[in-house]
């Protein structure tokens, strides 16, 4: 079997896993990534640009050296390789968890349960739920479910057909040292810069095929692209602002607007102002909209990838 079909068969078996199991209880591999980041972390950290640097280096080669390591380890057996390949793509993608969670905060706001909503927020995103009410909830959710199924499916599929299982592990390394360190608080701003730097670049190709893929899948393709071509480029962020715009048009709601962080007031632009303000029932269109995303992102990066690797021979 050729190493191009034992990488598709492993990556739907991984996705598979993902959707039949979801993410451990305990033990995940990410977590314990993170507990390894944080130790390095409490070595390294100065207020400087050059040890935030070191950090990244260490802890995302690392983990891209892992997977290069147990690659080489399984190379002699292809069921050991399937295997392997299985195992990261389970590891390194989160669209159940993401779909869970966003499903729990939509049944708290059906059963008028707004505060357990607040509570359950935190879950999906790092925005402070206290402020908000039914709609702003429900508005954080959908803009959650957004960015990660670019994050925690299509961007770990991207990187996993053009890396592999080192692709796999490097991708949601730097994807988790982003989320650890790499938001602007006085203790990360140098420390973090070069995480959420390498961040932007590694979420880049992913953002952008989860656009596409949120376009093509959604109930409203022209308003899609209508969004994302008005709106992405107004987004602070240059990952985040093309798949919310693409989600809102695909949805037909209105994204963005005033959010807090940390305390921190922030005035974003609106994406797609054609749309409606988002509602509660929004959050299960963008579950559903999420998972033929990340069906179709699996379809895209296999046939990518051999035709990839049948142009280098």
């Amino acid at each position: 079997m050729g190493a191009d079909r034992l990488y598709a068969y492993g990556a739907a078996a991984g996705l598979l896993g993902d959707l039949l199991l979801g993410d451990p209880r305990r033990g995940h591999p990410v977590a314990v990534f993170g507990r390894a980041a944080g130790a390095v972390e409490r070595v390294l950290w100065r207020d400087h640009r050059g040890w935030g640097t070191l950090h990244t280096v260490v802890c995302a080669g690392g983990a891209v050296t892992l997977g290069a390591v147990a690659r080489k380890a399984v190379r002699p057996s292809p069921a050991a390789s399937l295997a392997l390949t299985a195992a990261a793509t389970w590891a390194v993608v989160g669209g159940t968890s993401l779909a869970r969670e966003a499903r729990a905060v939509g049944r708290a706001l059906k059963a008028g349960d707004v505060q357990g909503a607040r509570a359950r927020l935190p879950h999906l995103c790092g925005r402070d739920p206290q402020a908000l009410d039914a709609d702003g909830v429900a508005r954080a959710v959908v803009e959650s479910v957004a960015e990660n199924t670019s994050d925690a499916v299509v961007g770990a599929l991207v990187w996993g057909a053009l890396g592999g299982v080192p692709g796999l592990l490097g991708f949601r390394a730097v994807n988790t040292l982003d989320a650890m360190v790499g938001h602007r608080s006085a203790r990360y701003r140098r420390f973090g810069w070069a995480s959420a730097r390498l961040d932007d670049l590694a979420g880049w190709p992913g953002a952008r095929l989860t656009a596409v893929l949120a376009a093509l899948a959604g109930p409203d393709p022209r308003g899609a692209v209508r969004a994302w071509r008005a709106d992405a480029d107004r987004h602070p962020s240059p990952n985040a602002g093309p798949v919310e715009a693409s989600f809102a048009g695909a949805l037909g709601v209105r994204l963005g607007g005033t959010l807090s962080y940390g305390g921190r007031i922030e005035h974003r632009p609106v994406l797609n102002q054609e749309g409606r303000p988002v509602e509660v029932q929004d959050i299960a269109r963008a579950v559903r909209l999420s998972r033929r995303v990340g069906l179709l992102a699996l379809g895209v990066t296999v046939v990518a990838r051999r035709l990839g690797k049948g142009r280098a021979k």
